[in-house]
Order: C-alpha cells, then structure tokens, then sequence
C-alpha cells in the first residue's frame, strides 16, 4: 500500500510560490525551500521534481491566481471604464507593495527569461494573452464609438500592457508612489485623447 504523504501537496506549492515570488529564483536555495515548507528535501523532489519544476508550477499557480483580464474586459456595457479600472488597479497594487514583490511574471522576464527559453515563452505566453485580451476588448470599444475611429487597438493595447508591466516593475524597486499615480494618470489622458467625441 503506498505511504500518505505527511503533507498537503497544494499548500506546499503555494508556500513555495511565495517564496520564489519574494526573494526570486536565484537567491532561493533547496535548503530555504526545505525550511520554508516544512518539508524534507526528498518530499520536494518526489512531488514536485528539482527546484526548477518547482519553479515551473509555482509561476503557473501565480498565474492561476492572478487577475482575471478577461472577466474584467469582457463584461457587456462601456469598454473604457473598466480599462482605466484596470490601469488604476495596477498602480495602486504598486504603490502598495511595501514588500517589494512586484510582479512574478515581470520578476521571471527580468531574471530567468533571457537565458531560459522555456521561461522566456512562458512569460511571452502571458503577455500575448494580456495583449490580446486589451485588443480584442478596445476594438470593442471601437464598435461602441467610444474609442474614434482611426484609432488603432492592437497598437493601444501594445501601449497599456508595457505602462502595466512597468508600473509593476518601477513598483518593486521604488518606494515612490508619486511616480507610479502619475504614469497612470497619464495612461489614463491617452485612452481620453482616442476617445471618440461622440463616445
């Protein structure tokens, strides 16, 4: 009969997402991991393989775990206000970070993306999905008339995934929230300036 694991392998896996998104993947050893989970150095790698698998399912349990784009864009009705919601969200979310955390899908771009291709497709997966997602919603908006016509929404959305991701880093490396609000607010005068005049 096969040993119970001594365990909840779902409660490990978000300890270790925690970690991870704090102190990043680098300066996070086996031995931290060990200490942090509560669980022994074989149980790590018979659940859930070495520290980089562990890594692996730890940025997808983020993901799992995020915001939901598609849910907040999608929603019938005006377009706009829940796009500046959105901009909104992200600088405040910023400006609260005390800790420094920012953004694990940014964190791994910065720190594993360039020499890990794996990671690098993942977090260009991510991106990808959140372009799309603010594309296919402002060409929404484009058909309701409150974006002007001539105005291109695969472009904008381009514009407002980089303020987002942006806000997110300038956020973990910066205590200054004067910075982060006036990004946003000037985020929040493009999206104005493309408005439609008879949106």
């Amino acid at each position: 009969m096969a040993r119970t694991k001594e365990f909840d392998p779902d409660q490990a896996l978000q300890a270790a997402m925690e970690l991870f998104w704090q102190r990043g993947y680098e300066a996070t050893s086996m031995s931290d991991l060990v200490q942090h989970l509560g669980i022994g150095r074989a149980s790590i790698y018979a659940t859930f393989g070495g520290k980089r698998e562990l890594y692996l399912k730890a940025y997808e349990r983020y993901l799992e775990q995020g915001i939901d784009f598609e849910g907040l864009l999608s929603k019938p009705g005006p377009v706009l206000p829940a796009v500046r919601d959105l901009v909104r969200r992200f600088a405040d979310e910023a400006a609260h970070d005390t800790v420094h955390r920012g953004c694990l899908v940014v964190n791994t771009a910065v720190e594993l993306a360039p020499h890990d291709e794996e990671l690098a497709s993942r977090v260009e997966s991510n991106w990808n999905f959140i372009e799309n997602t603010l594309a296919s919603a402002l060409t929404r908006a484009r058909e309701q008339r409150e974006l002007d016509e001539g105005q291109d929404p695969r472009s904008l959305a381009r514009f407002l995934l980089t303020v987002l991701q942006g806000l997110r880093l300038v956020g973990k490396g910066s205590n200054d929230a004067a910075r982060l609000r006036d990004t946003a607010r000037q985020a929040l005068r493009v999206l104005d300036l493309t408005g439609s005049p008879a949106g």
